[in-house]
């Protein structure tokens, strides 16, 4: 059976590849120039050197046993360490965010960019750019998941439908000092608008000048969505420079990126499936937003797949 994963961030590549260890051919599709989703890294030359931030997610967590296992095999190959600057239980990925769901794509057949903003249904099965397959999961967001849905299954679109995330600014930027900052910040109020800052070259791995990633809280990055990376930025470096007892030194480099689906909901499915369509859904919004959650729903997701059929 051939089974098409349209999204190739973790919840995406964890089914793959789960399918892949059965023998299942396997084609991922995503839109971003490449697999990982928020799982993110992004580097930016600098006159004291590469700056690197994880402009996504910051870190994750480890709470179900298989997801632990997952995490010990990620840390045995360098991929993972453990980053108790962000809780006892935090890890991130080596060097970068990205570096465990690049592992992961590695050995399977994923195309990007690509953007699918349609999908066919036959007698025989599914069709995506002329190309068909037996079975089709569908792994994005759950914002995008509803209009894919929609068509062929309204109540896997509802529960999409019902089901938003929050979004999130960024700001990634580069200094030619140390800041007098521990490693991480949460809000100093409810009116804060940074709800989370992180000195990325503190993290384990990492390299190169002094580096921060601020993420702006829920409430004020949806107030401010529209706006464009050059606005936001200055904005979030004020709010930023609050926390300072001295002048924020002018930056090396600093630039912007809104996730406009960043924080998942939770439905509350692990994952969905319906063995008649041979359609499947997988995805953090399903079961929680963490990291975990989406490793987690794509495993899921594999196994009602190869017991259905």
């Amino acid at each position: 059976m051939t089974t098409a994963i349209i999204g190739a961030g973790l919840a995406g590549l964890s089914c793959a590849t789960a399918l892949a260890a059965a023998d299942r051919d396997v084609v991922l599709f995503d839109k971003g120039r490449a697999p990982g989703g928020r799982m993110a890294t992004r580097r930016i030359e600098t006159s004291a050197g590469t700056a690197s931030f994880d402009h996504g997610a910051q870190y994750f967590t480890v709470r179900d046993p298989a997801f632990r296992a997952e995490t010990t095999r990620w840390q045995a190959a360098g991929l993972a360490a453990p980053w108790p600057a962000a809780g006892p239980d935090a890890w991130v990925g080596t060097p970068g965010m990205t570096a465990p769901v690049r592992a992961l794509a590695e050995p399977l057949t994923v195309h990007c960019p690509v953007q699918i903003d349609a999908i066919g249904r036959t007698e025989a099965g599914w069709t995506i750019g002329g190309l068909a397959f037996d079975a089709l999961v569908v792994a994005v967001p759950a914002e995008q998941a509803g209009s894919l849905l929609r068509p062929f299954h309204p109540d896997f679109a509802t529960r999409a439908d019902q089901t938003p995330a929050a979004p999130c600014w960024t700001v990634m930027a580069a200094f030619p000092t140390r800041l007098d900052l521990p490693n991480t910040l949460r809000p100093a109020d409810d009116g804060d608008p940074v709800g989370w800052a992180a000195r990325n070259n503190a993290k384990p791995g990492r390299t190169g000048p002094e580096s921060w990633v601020i993420q702006a809280g829920p409430d004020w990055s949806r107030a401010n969505l529209e706006r464009t990376p050059e606005e936001i930025t200055p904005l979030l470096l004020a709010a930023f420079a609050a926390r300072l007892d001295d002048p924020l030194p002018t930056a090396l480099a600093a630039t912007a990126h809104r996730w406009r689906y960043a924080r998942s909901g939770a439905e509350g499915s692990a994952a969905l499936w319906d063995g008649t369509l041979r359609l499947g859904v997988c995805g953090d919004w399903l079961l929680a937003p963490r990291i975990e959650a989406a490793w987690l729903s794509g495993v899921r997701l594999a196994d009602a797949i190869l017991t259905s059929t």
